[in-house]
């Protein structure tokens, strides 16, 4: 009979082509009806679980000689995902939200490439959904009476789950519940679900928490098979039991544990000695809890379903139950309690390891220590503590000086340390969270962290050379295209990544650390090289962990919860008994579980991490719920094309959105990770310092909404219109235009360069400085009242001092010139004015539906801008375009006709309420977040092809104001109204005539 891999590896061979049931029992010689039975079996198993295919002629084969991929689905909230194949060696593969055919996030299933876009990177779609993640969804349930929907809280799954009224049981709206999927989404049909379980109202206390656990599929107990095999677990070791295993006796050594003041499950315990020779022994004893926990229990399984232990801000989800985790596994002070021993002899100079031993123990730890007590001791911080341990303290200060060694020699080789600052939420026995506190990383946690890095160095090591079945824990390379990145970027700040090829040694990376460490830039950095790294992993390979520069790494220190660690205690312990080696039915069956182990630990590894910092996010906005308009200082921590995300002191985040950056328009660089200021040439970017105050606490998101403090806002300043390539120059080419897109789909320009000379505006610039006073830059300057100079519309600053900067003249109000050329009129609308860049041509053809922008004469004014809204129209809307950055318009504007006063004109179109002699329709924004103005239609500006309707209406002169020389009308995207016949009362629209049929 040939086992799945055999089979399987069969099928991958590179003359295999796709056989059929009897043609493969032929192959393997299948006679015995029994076996015969077994392999269809086995054959549809595989075909089930999509490891192979049936082709339409009734053969097999496997998906990737049939150029399909298996893999996982990785969901993004904005509807597309990834899939990430189960082939390491092929890269991961887009997914369209169009091509999702009701996948959702975790799904196995089998893909098609079926393009390479333009930046190398595959594209595909949804073949066939071998296996479902998602069977129950949490979430907020609404009833609306007839039928009611569950919105679930994992944002992943995009759509709403349909309940039926029948399968309400008894839900109201608000309440969190739990609902079983009985059909899952296909095309635009959503999927349908049943409430199997109601947490609660989302306010009441617990129930946000329960949410989370539930939401990831946490376990709560223990099912009652497991808890009665942990019951008739032993309290206590017998010495036949310990003779009999043939135990080295380690109960005369003074062995310490040293954990956390709150850690209940004690599963490392270590000593040191200095020898005769001069070196150092260091032994590391962890609890044996594979002895206790045999292989195909229940025990076993409920461990392997769990993976680990979650440890959530107001409890611990153990992965085995309290009778063993704190019990008889448990390294508790001053009882005997069976080990598993890795120790290991270094020299003192070098710290280089020359001798080791692996062996089963028995220990009795002399003292429970914690990490305050010990870093008071060697530290020398307290002399209480140091007099109450005065026996122990030789051997702490003996620790730290190994410790000391074995980091030197780590950081030597080349492994990367990150310092980041980890924090733990204080929560009251409501469950509400009081503080955050940091976590500490003294010598003392440096002095555990060092010892059970060597030792599992070093058990990787070992099982390696003996080419045994085991489980790694691997971390790979960075991809050479986030490397690339990060170097490009790190060359932004003036460092230099060291590397051959296209490879880089961690200890370049380790060495680029040490150098910005103190440096302004240190936090950027740091925190985009932990980006541009890869997720540590479990894999059946020792492929090496580039973040610790070793060749060999696992995890054989906490086997209470993690399950991992029990796996290789397991195996240490079988080839220990059978001096050194596996048999040969116990190795195959070893290497066959091994890959499955290591890919449902990692998988249980990210849910436990999901999982943990779902809730901290939680209780963190919880925290900040009263803490909304105070003020504190901050650290940028990441900068997006959106905003930025700041950390305070007491590590919680929150995001400063670009809409709320009023003081400029900001754009988002990405190669510099840094928003800049369209005007003012501000740069934000990670690691700098900001004062913040919280603006908002979203409890359903957990989310945290921040605005910098001393924020001007931009109606207060110039409006500036600048286009993602930065504003034009001045001199010679000054007045050439940037194009961009109207509403009708032409292209039209939308603005020049600065003029930086006071009193007379040049041709394309922005603003004139009046008589009154001079204009620098952007700026105006303000006088009693400036006169016209020559340009479309002019602005000048009112009453008040002179301009300076950017900023009009202080205490001066904005009015704007109706006249054209040179006409006298002055309109008065308050606040800020249509910038001239939209003025004239431009202007009328995209709000009011003309043609193309007319070429502006040499020697006369272009038209000004004739559009007066209400007050009501006159708030704040910002535009983001694709460089993420807005436009702030705020105020009335108008112009006066034949040298009329514009406040005349103003007040008479609010009484009869027309502008400029049209019909008024109304507040309304067009695609440019202008106020509409005038007798115009226009649909959807943002449609592809849209168009605009109809001309601009009551401007007999051909558009011109005031006394200067009229210019020609632009030309309109349709007929002009006199060209229509009209219909007798002339402002009903007319009908088209129907041809008469022959």
């Amino acid at each position: 009979m040939c086992t799945e891999q055999e089979l399987l590896d069969f099928m991958r061979e590179t003359a295999y082509k796709p056989l059929t049931y009897k043609e493969l029992e032929k192959h393997f010689g299948i006679e015995d009806a029994v076996e015969f039975k077994q392999f269809l079996r086995l054959l549809t198993e595989l075909e089930q679980e999509g490891k192979v295919l049936l082709t339409r002629s009734n053969r097999y084969g496997v998906p990737e000689r049939m150029n399909l991929l298996r893999g996982r689905i990785q969901s993004n909230p904005k509807g597309f995902a990834f899939l990430i194949p189960e082939d390491r060696e092929h890269p991961d593969l887009y997914i369209h939200a169009n091509d999702m055919k009701g996948t959702m996030n975790g799904d196995i299933v089998l893909a098609r490439v079926s393009a390479k876009n333009e930046n190398g990177r595959f594209e595909g779609e949804i073949v066939r959904i071998v296996k479902r993640a998602v069977t129950q969804v949490v979430g907020l349930f609404h009833n609306h009476e007839s039928f009611g929907f569950v919105e679930p809280d994992d944002k992943r799954i995009t759509k709403d789950i349909f309940i039926r009224a029948e399968n309400f049981k008894g839900a109201v709206t608000g309440q969190k519940v739990v609902a079983n999927i009985i059909t899952y989404p296909e095309g635009r049909t959503a999927a349908e679900g049943e409430i199997i379980e109601i947490l609660g109202h989302k306010d009441d206390p617990g129930v946000d928490i329960l949410s989370i656990i539930r939401k990831h599929g946490l376990p709560e107990g223990f099912p009652d098979d497991v808890l009665a095999e942990a019951e008739a677990a032993p309290d206590a070791i017998s010495e036949e039991e310990i003779v009999q295993q043939g135990r080295r006796d380690l109960r005369n050594k003074v062995i310490v544990t040293i954990d956390g003041e709150d850690a209940k499950d004690l599963d490392d315990a270590v000593n040191v000695e200095r020898l005769p020779n001069g070196n150092l022994l260091l032994g590391v004893h962890i609890a044996d809890v594979s002895y206790y926990v045999r292989e195909k229990s229940k025990l076993d399984e409920e461990a392997y379903n769990r993976g680990c232990s979650v440890y959530l801000v107001d409890r611990v989800i153990p992965m085995l139950p309290h009778r063993l985790s704190n019990g008889i596994c448990s390294l508790n002070p001053k009882v005997d309690r069976l080990t598993m021993s890795c120790e290991m002899e270094f020299e003192p100079d070098t710290m280089k390891r020359v001798r080791y031993d692996l062996f089963t123990s028995v220990i009795r730890t002399t003292e429970r220590m914690t990490y305050t007590n010990v870093r008071k001791i060697v530290n020398e911080e307290d002399p209480e503590v140091a007099e109450r341990y005065s026996e122990l303290v030789d051997t702490f200060k003996l620790m730290k000086e190994m410790a000391l060694g074995l980091r030197s020699m780590r950081m030597r080789r080349g492994a990367i340390d990150f310092d980041f600052q980890e924090s733990k939420v204080i929560v009251d026995e409501q469950g509400k969270p009081v503080n955050i506190v940091k976590r500490e990383r003294s010598i003392a946690e440096q002095i555990i962290e060092e010892f059970m890095l060597a030792a599992n160095e070093t058990v990787a090591e070992h099982f390696h050379w003996l080419k045994v079945p085991f489980v790694y824990r691997i971390h790979e390379e960075p991809t050479n295209e986030k490397l690339l990145t990060f170097m490009q970027f790190a060359s932004n700040f003036g460092y230099a990544v060291r590397g051959k090829g296209n490879t880089v040694h961690p200890r370049a990376l380790q060495t680029l650390l040490e150098e910005i460490r103190g440096a302004k830039e240190e936090t950027v950095l740091s925190t985009m090289l932990l980006r541009s790294m890869k997720q540590a992993k479990y894999d059946a390979e020792s492929l090496g962990h580039f973040g610790l520069a070793a060749d060999y790494y696992t995890h054989f220190t906490s086997p209470i919860r993690r399950y991992p660690d029990l796996i290789v205690h397991r195996v240490m312990r079988e080839v220990l008994e059978n001096g050194g080696a596996l048999p040969e039915s116990r190795f195959e069956a070893l290497n066959a579980r091994m890959p499955d182990i290591a890919t449902q630990s990692s998988e249980r590894e990210r849910t436990a991490v999901d999982a943990e910092r779902d809730t901290e996010k939680l209780k963190k906005a919880e925290y900040m719920l009263d803490k909304i308009g105070e003020e504190f200082s901050g650290i940028i921590s990441g900068v997006t094309s959106f905003g930025m995300f700041v950390e305070l002191e007491n590590t919680v985040e929150g995001l400063i959105r670009l809409s709320d950056m009023t003081d400029d328009y900001y754009h988002f660089h990405e190669l510099h990770m840094a928003l800049i200021g369209e005007r003012t040439s501000k740069i934000y970017r990670i690691g700098d310092e900001v004062e913040i105050r919280v603006s908002r606490v979203n409890m359903n998101e957990h989310t945290i909404d921040f605005e910098l403090l001393n924020m001007r806002p931009r109606s207060s300043e110039r409006i500036s219109y600048v286009d993602a390539r930065g504003a034009a120059g001045s001199g010679r080419n000054a007045d050439r235009k940037r194009k961009k897109l109207n509403a009708a789909g032409r292209w039209v320009g939308i603005g020049g360069g600065s003029d930086e000379r006071g009193g007379r505006r040049g041709k394309g610039g922005r603003h004139d400085g009046g008589s009154g006073g001079k204009g620098d830059g952007r700026s105006q300057g303000g006088g009693e009242r400036g006169s016209n100079g020559e340009g479309r519309g002019q602005v000048a600053g009112g009453r008040g001092a002179k301009g300076d900067g950017h900023n009009p003249g202080e205490g001066g109000r904005e009015e704007r010139y109706g006249g054209k050329g040179s006409g006298s009129g002055a309109g008065t609308g308050r606040g800020q004015s249509v910038p001239d860049e939209l003025d004239g041509g431009f202007y009328n053809s995209v709000v009011s539906g003309g043609g193309k922008r007319k070429k502006k004469p040499r020697g006369g004014g272009a038209e000004s801008v004739k559009a007066t809204v209400s007050d009501e129209a006159a708030k704040p809307v910002i535009r983001n375009d694709a460089s993420d950055s807005g436009v702030r318009e705020n105020g009335d504007s108008s112009g006066s006709r034949g040298g009329r006063d514009a406040q005349n004109a103003v007040r008479a179109d609010r009484e009869t309420g027309k502008a400029a002699g049209g019909k008024r329709r109304g507040p309304g924004l067009d695609m440019w977040g202008l106020p509409r103005s005038g007798n115009y239609k226009t649909i959807d500006d943002e449609a592809d092809g849209g168009k605009s309707y109809g001309k601009r209406k009551g401007r007999g002169d051909g558009g011109a104001r005031g006394t200067g020389k009229p210019s020609k009308p632009s030309k309109p995207l349709v007929k002009p109204v006199a060209a229509v016949p009209q219909q007798p009362g002339g402002s009903e629209k007319p009908r088209k005539r129907k041809k008469k049929k022959e």
